[in-house]
């Protein structure tokens, strides 16, 4: 007999459980109350011989109550009931004391930790996870299904962003910039209207960035060819003024020049205002604003050669950093940039290939512009470039009423990612039971992305009028539904996952890299594409597949899979799973062999994708790098590349930072040991993801996990 438990899950009847349900509630009443043990096998037999071949375990508990009563003993059926009662008082029991006294307390890790861009020291960073605790907490008792919420503390999938489930908010976003820049805006209930120089062009954007952030969790992406025009219209009013004044006194060229001199005066001051302004903003959210920049050169863009200035000086700028507290310039966290190759700057003698190696300097310092090759994404997206969401997620190609495509003023409802190699654990080999335990999963995570995207029907304008009604996605009226931005693909759900590697080894025995793994991971990333297009299809919402980096979440289901299932060697064993399709870092593979074993991925991997690959200290060897920036524009879609070497943001040190005695990573120059203001490069292997801190207490403990 199969038993529906309360979450809709499906176990087999075990006949104890009810023995030992019966018996606690006889314990507790006297002797006169109690029922034999001959009376409780009747009961299990009573159930047991109605050859039922699925029973909803509340009609079980209603049986026994019954039968309680028809024996006459009501105190038993009286106490029976409140044990019922209090078990389901557990399962929706408030959880959140302790974690929000940790916080407060700075002993809350697993939160404190969760994101890298959030100070939890800071009593305004905070207010936002504790409010982000109490989400949590309601979205797991109250708002998801119990399965959904069993699945998520299982580890079967990751409901991301629980802590903003509570409210109408979504994801991330492409800004429309040029509509608010063009048209205006309003913000605070004040009129915003269309700049007329570059400098408030900048100003406004960033004021712009910072009100959509605090609107929603994810993150947003702005257009930096947006601002050309404007940059242009600074020019033309440098020319009129100085050719008013000076006209009949100064010659064209003399003329010229004195207009370029102030023009780039306020190109500097332009884009340092985007960088200081972002970097010192704080949001509702309880950190910056995690705004990506896409500077693309656009070959038909009539403002082309302003961009080109304005690219070169965001460039400039990200080389020589931000000084930090100690007056020592170090590298700003946001915006982030991606960098796009074309025929005209990919090295190839294009017309702008000097930006290029200005983005490649930037890389050497470990400055990290990530790459996306014009020429793959065309290939990939229609013929379409387009920046992806907040650094990593991309959007699916949709077409307006006119037949233009549209991809700005878009975004994403929400993500949930599946985990990988524990299907394969439970299927032990067995690939049978394989895909059917995928499929099984793979609908669990669709019924939690619909959660995702019911939350958001019947949200009106008023919560968000920056987003919904001034612009940044669309200019819906007062009191207006945004549901018709959440259907006909104007929006994206994400199915992520997480552990193609290991899933491999546990099914085949061999990395994916190897012919028969690659067949295998190949044939399982062909099927999560295939199940998204068919939920699309079916429900007419783009759900699109999303592999992207996702460093704590790679090691919370390798927790997880490590208390349930023990060590599994090059699976649990190592603290973390690999993201997404990533190789291996542990895998010898030099960074052309991983770009082009993982661009066939990217292909499938539309809703998010981006390879990275660790490389020796690059700062004296820029011509290397040059090398593997024109291999990306040929072969992949989107990469980036990290240099091995150490790095201190807080002194400006530049060298091997050390492991002390209380395992602990280690400035020798300032002392500093807050990890999250010094790059750490392992010593094996390379990996430069987010740090992973062993419960053990021995040296030999961290560096097995630290790869050190």
């Amino acid at each position: 007999m199969i038993i529906i438990k309360r979450d809709g899950r499906e176990v087999n009847y075990d006949r104890s459980k009810i023995i030992v349900a019966i018996s606690k509630a006889n314990a507790e009443v006297p002797p006169e109350e109690k029922v034999s043990q001959e009376v409780i096998e009747n009961i299990v037999n009573y159930i047991e011989t109605r050859h039922r071949k699925r029973m909803l375990v509340e009609d079980i508990q209603d049986i026994i109550e019954q039968k309680l009563m028809a024996e006459g003993k009501y105190d038993l059926a009286k106490t029976y009931i409140i044990y019922r009662y209090q078990r389901e008082l557990v399962r929706k029991a408030n959880t959140t004391d302790d974690s929000i006294l940790s916080l407060i307390k700075n002993s809350n890790k697993d939160v404190m930790e969760e994101n890298s861009n959030k100070n939890a020291v800071v009593a305004s960073t905070q207010r936002d996870l504790i409010a982000g605790e109490v989400s949590k907490d309601l979205t797991r008792r109250i708002l998801l299904p119990e399965k959904i919420s069993k699945a998520h503390e299982e580890g079967i999938l990751h409901f991301h962003d629980a802590d903003y489930f509570v409210q109408p908010i979504f994801n991330c976003c492409l800004i429309n910039i040029q509509d608010m820049l063009d048209n205006g805006t309003v913000m605070n209930g004040k009129l915003i209207e269309s700049p007329k120089s570059f400098q408030v062009a900048c100003t406004v954007m960033t004021q712009i960035i910072s009100a959509v952030a605090s609107s929603q969790y994810g993150g947003q992406s702005v257009d930096i060819r947006h601002l050309g025009k404007y940059l242009r219209k600074s020019y033309n009013k440098y020319k009129d003024q100085i050719t008013k004044q000076y006209g009949d006194k100064l010659d064209d060229d003399t003329i010229e020049g004195l207009v370029h001199t102030r023009l780039m005066d306020e190109l500097r001051s332009g884009v340092q205002t985007i960088q200081y302004q972002i970097n010192t903003l704080m949001t509702t959210n309880g950190q910056s604003p995690f705004v990506t920049v896409f500077l693309n050169l656009d070959p038909n863009d009539e403002y082309i050669e302003e961009n080109a200035m304005i690219v070169e000086e965001v460039l400039r700028q990200r080389l020589e950093g931000i000084k930090n507290e100690v007056g020592v310039y170090v590298t700003p966290a946001f915006p982030k940039l991606v960098y796009v190759l074309d025929e005209h700057n990919c090295l190839k003698g294009g017309k702008y290939d000097y930006i290029t190696k200005l983005a490649v300097r930037c890389s050497a310092k470990r400055l990290y512009p990530d790459y996306i090759s014009a020429k793959k994404m065309r290939e990939n997206y229609e013929g379409n470039v387009f920046s992806p969401m907040g650094c990593r997620s991309f959007l699916t190609p949709w077409k307006d009423d006119d037949g233009n495509y549209k991809f700005e003023g878009r975004f994403n409802q929400g993500v949930v990612s599946i985990n990988l190699p524990q299907i394969g654990i439970v299927a032990r080999g067995d690939e049978d039971k394989f895909w059917k335990l995928f499929d099984e999963r793979l609908e669990l995570c669709y019924e939690a992305l619909m959660c995702r995207h019911r939350a958001l029907e019947g949200t009106t304008s008023d919560v968000s009028p920056i987003h919904w009604q001034y612009g940044a996605i669309a200019r819906l009226g007062k009191g207006e539904k945004i549901d018709k931005l959440l259907h006909n693909g104007y929006s994206t759900l994400s199915l992520g996952y997480i552990g193609l590697y290991e899933l491999t080894k546990l099914m085949k025995g061999v990395s994916h890299t190897t012919p028969e793994g690659e067949e295998f991971a190949v044939k399982v990333m062909n099927h999560l594409r295939e199940t998204a297009n068919r939920w699309r299809k079916e429900t007419g919402i783009h759900f699109s597949l999303y592999g992207t980096p996702a460093e704590s979440l790679c090691y919370r289901f390798a927790r997880i899979d490590m208390e349930r299932f023990g060590v599994i060697e090059d699976v649990t064993d190592k603290g973390y799973y690999t993201n997404s399709y990533h190789v291996d870092v542990r895998e010898k593979i030099d960074a052309f062999s991983k770009f082009t074993f993982e661009s066939q991925f990217q292909k499938i991997s539309a809703g998010g994708a981006i390879s990275y690959v660790e490389i020796p200290n690059m700062r004296h060897n820029l011509e290397a790098l040059e090398e593997l920036v024109k291999f990306i524009y040929d072969n992949i879609q989107y990469a980036e590349f990290n240099t091995k070497s150490d790095y201190c943001h807080v002194c400006g040190y530049d060298g091997e930072i050390i492991i002390n005695d209380d395992l602990e990573w280690e400035c020798p120059q300032c002392g500093n040991k807050d990890h999250a203001k010094m790059n750490v490069t392992r010593r094996t292997c390379g990996y430069l993801g987010e740090n992973f801190w062993n419960v053990g207490k021995t040296k030999e403990i961290a560096a097995r996990v630290l790869h050190i």
